[in-house]
């Protein structure tokens, strides 16, 4: 700490010349200014939460009660089956190793149900809600890590947003489930089916998740169906957009009065909807074994579907294994960039792929700064979202050249799966039962990766960015 300083000013009042003493405050050296020690564990308590999470839910699938077949099956077969589907269905990702509506009982699709819903909602606000439902108070620390894990940097109202974005979520799964049974009421003769079946489909798709229990393919039996595939759609595109947007929007219902946040993710998402919508119609019109055969009016329906379930859904209403490379290939793009942060999507998020447009945008444009709807971007954003983006890539690489190496599969299918459990989002080209233990486990170990790893590493750079008060030299370095 520096010693207090006195300095002498001069100051004339007609003839006379009066001294006037001025105090320099104390100067704290930021060095001294300590993070406080809760905070540096908050990545590790959304680890360890998630972990927790997985673990009880593969325990309650591996009982018998949560299999249509109670008979015993090994645990060697048991555990694995259970801990791959507790850590998709946790993970909102939606990768299965056996027919969700065939396999799992009733029991063991409630399990999974929750399981989907406690990812959606997050593990820190989920254990927040409970502790508000048992007249708890949420404390700092929660608050804390809240705050963190959904980007916000104040935490005013942090108790009422917890509670506007529950109301938000069972609203709208509520508002879903409504329209499901209309419809499903008139597939299945008895009431509670169609209702569990409305209501299972509608928190999936509101949570990005991408279970399903019709079987025989996910929603093919539905790809002429606008009321079932638009309904869907809209959950998953609600649900991907986060509740700060959808609030952003809702109170100030002009686009030009939005925050840069919400601005980025309105644009990028219809930019990518749209895009792929355009592409994935071009590139399997005439695949006759997707949409080939179709009439235009449902190609152009379920072309749109497919440009909105890579957002981390994982429905499907056409064969993913039947498409061409090269959808496949823009498929993988589009999982890759995923959903909003704070949402209940995954991949490096729109708002990291924005960021990085604008920055590449401005650069070529000749100008110094990065800007985006008349608003500079910070620097500590664009290196956060140059990390984020890296080290995902990094990730994907590493990923698949282990896969290649365990696994007999095409390389174009593996690099679609690894994209697919980054990104949870659930689509695949069919090889996830055929995995190897070791491929199955590692499939694991990278869904968990895609859903916590950008959060983490998000709050990993928050927690370590210190300001110095000094800076290097500047130099020069040959780009192209």
């Amino acid at each position: 700490m520096q010693p207090r300083k006195q300095f002498q000013q001069f100051q004339k009042l007609g003839d006379k010349i009066f001294r006037v003493p001025r105090v320099e405050p104390w100067r704290i050296p930021l060095a001294l200014v300590r993070v406080p020690k809760f905070q540096s564990i908050s990545v590790a308590v959304v680890i360890w939460g998630f972990a927790a999470i997985i673990a009880l839910g593969a325990i309650l699938l591996m009982l018998p009660i949560s299999r249509a077949d109670p008979a015993s099956v090994p645990l060697s077969k048991a555990f694995p089956d259970a801990l791959f589907t507790a850590t998709s269905a946790t993970c909102v990702t939606g990768l299965t190793v056996h027919e969700t509506g065939t396999y799992w009982s009733p029991f063991g699709q409630a399990v999974i149900l929750v399981l989907m819903q406690i990812g959606g909602f997050g593990f820190m606000a989920s254990a927040s809600l409970l502790l508000l439902a048992f007249g708890r108070s949420v404390g700092l620390r929660e608050k804390l890590l809240i705050g963190e894990s959904m980007g916000m940097q104040k935490l005013g109202g942090l108790v009422s947003l917890l509670m506007g974005i529950a109301f938000f979520t069972l609203f709208f799964e509520g508002i879903g489930a409504v329209i499901f049974y209309v419809r499903f009421s008139q597939d299945f003769s008895s009431p509670a089916t169609a209702l569990w079946h409305s209501l299972f489909h509608s928190v999936s798709s509101f949570c990005n998740a991408g279970f399903d229990i019709f079987g025989g393919g996910s929603l093919m039996g539905y790809n002429n169906d606008p009321l079932v595939l638009l309904t869907t759609a809209a959950l998953i595109i609600l649900g991907g957009m986060s509740f700060l947007v959808a609030w952003d929007i809702f109170r100030k219902r002009s686009f030009r009065r939005l925050s840069l946040d919400s601005k980025l993710v309105i644009v990028m998402t219809a930019a990518l909807l749209a895009m792929g919508t355009i592409i994935l119609l071009a590139m399997e019109y005439n695949n006759g074994n997707t949409l080939g055969s179709m009439p235009f009016s449902q190609k152009l329906l379920n072309a749109f579907f497919q440009s909105v379930t890579p957002r981390t859904a994982g429905f499907n209403v056409i064969s993913v294994g039947m498409m061409t490379a090269y959808s496949l290939f823009f498929t993988i793009m589009l999982m890759f960039v995923g959903g909003a942060s704070g949402s209940t999507a995954g991949g490096v998020k729109v708002s990291t792929f924005g960021v990085l447009i604008a920055t590449v945008w401005s650069s070529l444009k000749g100008k110094e700064h990065a800007e985006a709807f008349g608003r500079e971007l910070r620097p500590q954003q664009i290196h956060r979202a140059l990390a984020v983006a890296m080290l995902s890539l990094g990730l994907v690489a590493v990923v698949v050249l282990i896969l290649t190496i365990t696994e007999d599969q095409d390389f174009i299918k593996l690099l679609f799966e690894t994209v697919s459990a980054f990104g949870t989002v659930g689509l695949s080209t069919g090889i996830t039962p055929a995995l190897t233990m070791a491929g199955k486990f590692i499939i694991i170990v990278t869904m968990f990766a895609g859903r916590l790893g950008p959060l983490t590493l998000a709050l990993s750079l928050v927690q370590g960015q210190r300001v110095t008060e000094y800076r290097y030299p500047q130099d020069q370095v040959r780009i192209g």
